[in-house]
């Protein structure tokens, strides 16, 4: 790949030059065209961004000008179908969009079509739309299942899917089971270096995500994640996240649930902020003006449920926010994606994740091995780390304007986990874990404090940790009744600050050498 400007991204206009990656990726689909029986089903991954849709947009072009058969193209939103009719006609296509509302009396005039799955179906059984001289079917977002069920009438067509994430949305129905063969892109990585894509700054706040269900499409479902983030200590990890992280920057907040993002906008809205809510049930009018607003104002922040996954392209995005957790590999790349769109003067962009997810997935833009999620996605599956085993492996890390307030002191964790077992080993009862811990607390406010009343108020600051700290030690004991956990955590705090009143001056000595001023 030779690099390019980011000028030259601006200006670059549909229809015109491809990029060489792009040329190639075309080269390789009309092989696997001439080299394959007429019924066969091609998948092609490029990561959001990357230009899918330039991408098959040219295979309509150069294939409509050497065959004599016609192209349909679906999507499964009304938003894609408009996009795509459009890109196919900068490419100089002339195309149709069936939507609810078309005539058909005057197809016959049309060498392409661009349809939404649900419309098409109910079209084609109705037998209103004649599909016999379609050679070439474009899937895009290939990874939905809702396509597969139109597959029956295309048995003679070329199937090209095009997606970024060759993964299905349903583990019931593997894309194996239903194309070909698959043809690897360009990699995140290779967008970034050569200029096509922003790089992501990664920053995650662990999150207890054990509460969460999981429904029966195999991702958490609204009303327990609305239970979790919703709660006020949720609300505020996020708001202070966002302070920390994406203050000042145009963001995208992603939510599971309506209620979620309405919670969302209210705390916002009461910080200060400039902020809009958008969720499916906004009529079309009402979307534009959100949008509109988002794209002219700097500092905009919109929260969202869903909506802004797929179609939605705003490169002056700088931050995105995931205040929510996923098992959905695609979800995952989908949310990030929305930041990754570059411009003269961005090249990188933030992403927050409260949910987990880069630790069960991976930073966005590792070198993931598409061939083998696409032929064994089980085996990637059940692979992945269950909420339990992400939770084992966390490490409470203090926010940096925190870490400052104890900058004398060379280390601030405690591992609860070793101390329990050593405990245990010991022969000691386990009271003796939350006893060190408390010691260790108080010692890293003592070092940093002049006097008494120094100290407790960084204790006041330590909340987090010890809400970590208490939630380690339950599972240790396994012992984690709601009522339980939070009466451990008053009685945390009452004896930490006793602790400090009862011992400040002489742990204060045996650290400096010398007694505190009076």
């Amino acid at each position: 790949m030779s690099k390019v400007s980011t000028v030259e991204l601006e200006e670059r206009k549909a229809g015109k030059d491809l990029y060489s990656y792009q040329k190639g990726a075309i080269d390789k689909i009309f092989t696997a065209f001439e080299e394959s029986p007429d019924d066969y089903h091609l998948l092609y991954q490029l990561p959001t961004g990357g230009g899918k849709t330039v991408i098959f947009s040219e295979i309509v072009r150069q294939y409509l000008k050497h065959h004599k058969k016609k192209v349909l193209v679906m999507t499964h939103r009304i938003e894609l179908c408009k996009q795509t009719s459009k890109m196919l006609t900068e490419f100089a296509v002339h195309n149709k969009v069936i939507d609810s509302k078309a005539d058909l009396s005057d197809q016959a005039e049309y060498s392409c079509f661009v349809a939404m799955v649900e419309t098409l179906n109910n079209r084609l059984n109705d037998d209103k739309l004649d599909i016999s001289d379609i050679g070439l079917v474009i899937i895009d977002e290939a990874h939905y299942n809702s396509f597969t069920k139109l597959f029956k009438f295309f048995s003679q067509s070329f199937i090209l899917g095009v997606t970024a994430t060759p993964l299905s949305s349903s583990i019931e129905l593997p894309m194996t089971d239903n194309y070909d063969e698959l043809i690897v892109g360009e990699s995140i990585e290779s967008l970034i270096e050569n200029g096509f894509l922003a790089r992501a700054n990664m920053y995650s706040y662990n999150v207890g995500l054990t509460s969460l269900v999981v429904g029966a499409n195999g991702d958490y479902t609204v009303k327990s994640s609305e239970d979790l983030y919703t709660d006020n200590d949720m609300l505020t990890k996020l708001i202070q996240a966002y302070e920390e992280r994406s203050k000042g920057k145009k963001t995208l907040i992603f939510n599971n649930g309506i209620n979620t993002s309405l919670h969302v906008y209210d705390t916002f809205r009461r910080a200060g902020y400039p902020i809009a809510h958008l969720d499916n049930t906004n009529t079309k009018k009402e979307r534009a003006l959100i949008l509109k607003w988002f794209k002219k104002t700097p500092d905009a922040i919109l929260t969202s449920v869903s909506i802004l996954t797929t179609g939605f392209d705003e490169p002056t995005v700088e931050s995105i926010i995931l205040n929510r957790a996923t098992k959905s590999l695609t979800l995952y790349y989908q949310m990030i994606g929305r930041g990754s769109r570059v411009l003269k003067d961005k090249k990188t962009f933030d992403v927050i994740d409260l949910g987990n997810n880069f630790h069960r997935f991976g930073a966005w833009g590792d070198d993931l091995d598409w061939q083998k999620i696409f032929r064994s996605p089980y085996y990637y599956l059940d692979a992945l780390l269950s909420d339990e085993e992400l939770e084992s492996n966390f490490r409470y890390e203090m926010p940096d304007e925190l870490r400052a307030e104890f900058s004398k002191s060379k280390e601030v964790y405690f591992d609860i986990q070793k101390t329990y077992v050593d405990s245990v080993r010991a022969g000691e009862s386990s009271k003796v874990v939350l006893e060190r811990s408390i010691e260790q607390h108080a010692k890293i406010c003592i070092e940093n404090s002049e006097d008494v009343y120094d100290a407790l108020a960084l204790a006041k600051m330590l909340g987090d940790d010890i809400d970590f700290r208490i939630g380690r030690y339950t599972k240790c004991i396994s012992k984690s009744t709601f009522n339980f956990v939070e009466w451990l955590k008053g009685d945390y705090k009452k004896k930490l600050n006793s602790y400090l009143r009862s011992n400040f001056d002489e742990v204060f000595e045996q650290i400096h050498g010398y007694p505190p001023e009076d």
